[in-house]
């Protein structure tokens, strides 16, 4: 068979799955504040910077200096894998995946001289991590 022909077969295969029809239901769950706790500095950040209809998101990303590093932005969207914590007025959403890195840590915004934002601390999961603290490595257990 020729290299063509198995991309075609494989094409053929993909677009079947992804046009199949699909029941989508609501997969998002609610975090429990012992998953994830937010400090006070993070709540009063987030009520002045979020539009009624926006939250935090954060999530785990590959990269930095030791290989797992935070993200986190402003968002709308709600996806089927997500689960939400809502806690004194503001929202933070987690996809699961992210979760598993992360549960048990505090959310925190911090204010310093040469820079301003959201950081995760205390993060049972973590490791090590850089002295910026954006970035950790997995504790393996």
């Amino acid at each position: 068979m020729t290299f063509t022909m198995l991309m075609a077969r494989n094409v053929r295969k993909c677009f079947k799955f992804i046009t199949a029809p699909q029941t989508i239901r609501q997969m998002s769950s609610k975090l429990a504040e012992e998953d994830l706790k937010v400090t006070d500095d993070c709540v009063k950040r987030l009520e002045a910077i979020c539009d009624k209809d926006e939250f935090l998101r954060l999530c785990v990303e590959s990269g930095g200096c030791s290989g797992y590093q935070y993200k986190f932005e402003l968002d709308r969207t709600i996806a089927n894998d997500d689960c939400v914590l809502e806690t004194q007025g503001i929202k933070i959403v987690v996809d699961t995946t992210s979760l598993n890195y992360i549960r048990g840590s505090t959310i925190d915004y911090e204010q310093q001289l040469i820079r301003a934002a959201f950081r995760l601390i205390r993060n049972p999961k973590a490791e090590d991590g850089c002295s910026c603290g954006a970035s950790f490595s997995i504790k393996i257990d």
